[in-house]
Formats: C-alpha cells, sequence, structure tokens
C-alpha cells in the first residue's frame, strides 16, 4: 500500500517512515504542505496522512483541495490539537479519521488498516491460485470450500496475499498482528502459523517460500 505522509517534523518523519515501511507500507514523504499537494497530484497513493501544522500550506488546505480531485482517497489527519473545534473542523473538511500527538504507533496503524479496509468496495475480493479472500466478510475459499482459519492466520494469510511476490519480514508480520491486537509472539510463533498456513494451503496451488535472513513469499505454484 501506497502511503503519502506530511509530516514536518523531521525526526518523527524519519521514525514514521521506519515504522510504516516495517509495517507494509511504501512511504512517500511530504516535508511542508506545498510538496504534498504537489505529491497527490501528481502520484496514486491508497492513503494519506497529514499534519495539520504544515508549513507552506497548512494540513486541511491540502485536505480540501484533494478532495476536489480525490474524494475517495483515506486520509487521516495527525494534529498537537486535542480540542473538540479542531478536530470537527478536520472531520468537516474531509478527513476520514483524526489522531491527536502524541500517540501510540499500533493505534496509528490499526486506525490506518481500518480506513484501507473501508474504501474497499463492499464485494471486493481477492484471488491468488485456487484461494480466494474475502476481506470484508474474514473468508477464505480454496476451489469454493471454505478454509477454517483462526483470527491470527487469517491476518497472516490477507498480509501474505496482499504483499504478494515480495518478501514479508517478521516485523512487518508482528507489527500486523500488535495493530490487530493481542501478544505478537516470537519468531517461533510466526514459524507455527506460517506451517499452519502452508497445510492448509496444500491444494491453492500456492507456496509460502522462506527467505532465508529476511521472511517469507507468497507465490503462486509454477
Amino acid at each position: 500500500m501506497k502511503l503519502l505522509l506530511a509530516e514536518d517534523d523531521a525526526m518523527l518523519a524519519d521514525a514514521l517512515t521506519t515504522q510504516l515501511g516495517g509495517a507494509g507500507f511504501e512511504v512517500e514523504h511530504a516535508p511542508n504542505g506545498a510538496v504534498a499537494d504537489y505529491l497527490l497530484s501528481k502520484q496514486s497513493f491508497d492513503i494519506a496522512v497529514l499534519d495539520i501544522g504544515l508549513p507552506m500550506m497548512d494540513g486541511l488546505s491540502v485536505l480540501k483541495h484533494v478532495r476536489q480531485t480525490q474524494p475517495a482517497l483515506p486520509v487521516l489527519l495527525l494534529s498537537a490539537r486535542d480540542a473538540l473545534d479542531d478536530r470537527v473542523a478536520g472531520l468537516q473538511a474531509g478527513a476520514d479519521d483524526y489522531v491527536t500527538k502524541p500517540f501510540d504507533f499500533p493505534e496509528l496503524v490499526a486506525r490506518l488498516q481500518a480506513l484501507l479496509r473501508r474504501s474497499q468496495p463492499a464485494n471486493s475480493s481477492a484471488l491468488l491460485g485456487r484461494l480466494s479472500l474475502d476481506p470484508t466478510s474474514r473468508r477464505a475459499l480454496v476451489a469454493g470450500e471454505p478454509l477454517e482459519l483462526s483470527g491470527r492466520e487469517w491476518t497472516l494469510l490477507e498480509l501474505l496475499v496482499n504483499q504478494r511476490d515480495k518478501v514479508v519480514t517478521k516485523e512487518q508480520i508482528t507489527q500486523t498482528w500488535s495493530a490487530e491486537g493481542g501478544e505478537t509472539g516470537g519468531g517461533n510463533s510466526i514459524e507455527v502459523y506460517i506451517h499452519r498456513l502452508r497445510r492448509k494451503l496444500e491444494d491453492a496451488g500456492l507456496v509460502i517460500r522462506t527467505v532465508r535472513g529476511l521472511g517469507y513469499l507468497m507465490e503462486t505454484e509454477a
């Protein structure tokens, strides 16, 4: 998922870029509102995070502008302002969510993932090999037959499918599990769940490859 991060605090922007990258996002950083406005007009993004207090062009102005051209783009506002009037102004300007600083990173990721889920068409599904995923109902089918999956198995499978043909790191997996709530477990826990998914996907025409030292890769069988 490609994400625009508009944040003028360099230290916070660097930290968020690293953390969001670890959570599976491809991050493009804009240090001010003018750059954010330009990038949004020239590139395609799946979601945007805008700080309200941006220099050159504030976040609300960027938001109002992007709503004229991309009304469906999910946008989350960041701000140190936590007054009710500020939150209402942000939402009325077209924001889909509003997070005040300071915030916990797992909560930010969870909110971004919720916005992305809501932005998908209700009947959208992912097809890979003989596997079909329905994000709305959180159901998986192999050749039309339902798979019995735990909540953590579903989250892991959805991540691998969404990042298919790309390496998914253990850090991305633990970040995603953390955002869904509950204990993340360690490396051995991840290996256990990968093993379970491999068994359940034997008839799906898919392979979960281990990329030593990096993570896991979902591919269709040759």
